[in-house]
């Protein structure tokens, strides 16, 4: 299948005209201005622009694409940071009411990679639909027809200690490393990107998957919340993780337990353990909210009051939509904390469950353990998204840095302080900011999608952390549902109700 698909890519027509040179023909002058302020170690920013052409949404497209280097600068004009993106831009007169779109990934951490080779770039890896291990390369690579860049131009972004992004001179990359802080630094990229290109009154999208959707709402309070406003007309959220109360391995906390149980359902439905098992998902879903938010919540915040009848009357219930017995679920006071369930609810036949999506399965080096050794999710599709990136910036894009590429995982000792009221830290609780900005900003529509069986940013915890006071109701939220997890796009047919559900929200504006 691998092969067949690889040869499809290589005849697909696709245009790629050489590639300009990486160094800008100021790179001289810019050199000799940093060795006399004392920065000679600091290289020019490095730039690639090569042309092609595709097919995206049922239309031929032909685009520039630019990958490299922005520099982040101090009053005095010296480079701190380097933030590397990498631009599409529909060929022609430029259109002033042609959106464009900034994206990101979570981690935090981690680099852009996952939504621009997965998901809306000209170009993605194809990684197994079902769950299974990707193996060893070489991995397809191929035209991507779901790309987005038939309805808005596309930027992805890369914050600074992920992919080729870095700190600079001696700039502490932690100066960089924590909410506000990160999304400071991509607010003035996105400035710096619009003076570059012209583009202060097109329409406007942000976007992020898991991590990146709480950048996202610190990135919109960064945007908007002052008198230099850059305005946005929508924000994207692809597993959104907003509120990070929702913790059900912090002892005494029980909301985590009540916005994981929906995805327990699902996952137990997905894999048989299921008694009576409705017909779809979505019916099991349904019922699964109402037991939680109602019944098991109840019970949990009786805590010790909670009477032994009462108890038994839980566990039942507790166990079909789990896939756990009662006897585990007794023991663990009816708390079923994540790492236990990914253990536990296949423990039967040798296998754990993960994390990023619960459909794929591992095998850990035993059975008696409580969590799982690793996450099969992950290292499910790790290998190829990496290589892939490298191979497409270096040889395709012809941006190719003498620096490594950091997937993930590079970034440390993030700084998760946002301050609270009256000087308080607070917990953290970004959705708020979006509540904010769509009561200050009546043209933005929020979008959110969310996968079935996603555990690491369960959806019933999204659809809390935007159902709460101050977020308006008057339909600007819009949510979308998957049949797979975290990285929802690893499925095709996903991929392509993803891409569509999109495009309508970036034409409906």
């Amino acid at each position: 299948m691998r092969s067949a698909i690889l040869a499809a890519s290589l005849a697909a027509c696709t245009l790629i005209l050489p590639a300009t040179a990486q160094t800008p023909p100021a790179a001289d002058k810019a050199a000799d201005k940093a060795e006399a302020k004392g920065d000679a170690a600091i290289p020019p920013p490095v730039r690639s622009e090569t042309r092609h052409t595709g097919t995206f949404g049922g239309q031929r497209i032909s685009y520039r694409a630019i990958a490299g280097d922005t520099y982040l600068k101090d009053k005095d004009g010296k480079p701190l940071a380097s933030i590397t993106s990498y631009t599409y831009l529909k060929d022609g007169p430029v259109d002033p009411n042609r959106p464009v779109t900034f994206l990101w990934n979570g981690g935090p951490g981690s680099g852009s990679l996952w939504l621009h080779m997965g998901a809306f770039g000209p170009r993605r890896v194809v990684v197994p639909g079902d769950a299974k291990d990707d193996g060893a390369p070489p991995f397809p690579v191929i035209d991507n027809a779901e790309s987005l860049l038939d309805v808005t131009d596309l930027v992805f972004i890369d914050p600074v200690g992920t992919g080729f992004s870095r700190a600079l001179g001696k700039t502490d990359p932690k100066d960089y490393w924590g909410v506000t802080q990160d999304a400071k630094s991509m607010a003035e990229f996105i400035r710096l990107w619009l003076n570059e290109h012209g583009r202060w009154n097109a329409p406007k999208y942000i976007g992020g998957e898991s991590y990146g959707t709480t950048r996202s709402a610190a990135v919109i309070r960064e945007l908007e919340g002052s008198y230099t406003d850059v305005t946005v007309n929508g924000i994207i959220l692809i597993s959104a993780i907003l509120d990070f109360s929702q913790a059900a391995d912090s002892p005494g906390n029980e909301l985590g337990y009540v916005t994981n149980l929906p995805s327990m359902a699902a996952t137990a439905w997905y894999h048989g353990k299921v008694a009576d098992k409705p017909a779809t998902v979505e019916a099991f879903v349904e019922e699964a909210r109402a037991f939680a938010i109602g019944p098991y919540a109840t019970a949990l915040l009786k805590g010790n009051s909670l009477s032994q009848a009462e108890r038994q009357a839980i566990l039942p219930q507790l166990s079909r939509f789990t896939g756990v017995s009662q006897a585990y679920l007794a023991n663990a006071d009816l708390r079923l904390t994540p790492g236990r369930f990914y253990k536990e609810l296949l423990r039967d036949r040798g296998q754990t469950i993960g994390r990023l999506d619960t459909r794929y399965t591992g095998r850990d080096y035993d059975n008696a353990g409580e969590e799982p050794d690793n996450d099969p999710s992950f290292y499910g599709i790790d290998g190829a998204y990496t290589a892939a990136m490298n191979q497409y910036a270096r040889e395709v894009l012809k941006y190719s840095p003498d620096v490594t590429y950091s997937a993930i995982g590079g970034v440390r000792d993030w700084d998760w302080k946002i301050g609270g009221p009256r000087g308080g830290e607070g917990y953290l609780n970004v959705a708020p900011w979006i509540g904010q900005a769509l009561r200050e900003n009546s043209r933005l529509r929020v979008w959110v999608g969310q996968g079935y069986y996603d555990f690491a940013t369960p959806f019933f915890g999204a659809e809390y952390s935007l159902n709460r006071t101050g977020m308006p109701t008057d339909g600007r939220i819009q949510w979308h549902y998957y049949h797979a997890g975290h990285m929802m796009y690893v499925r095709d047919e996903d991929l392509k109700k993803l891409s569509a559900d999109l495009r309508a929200f970036i034409r409906a504006r």
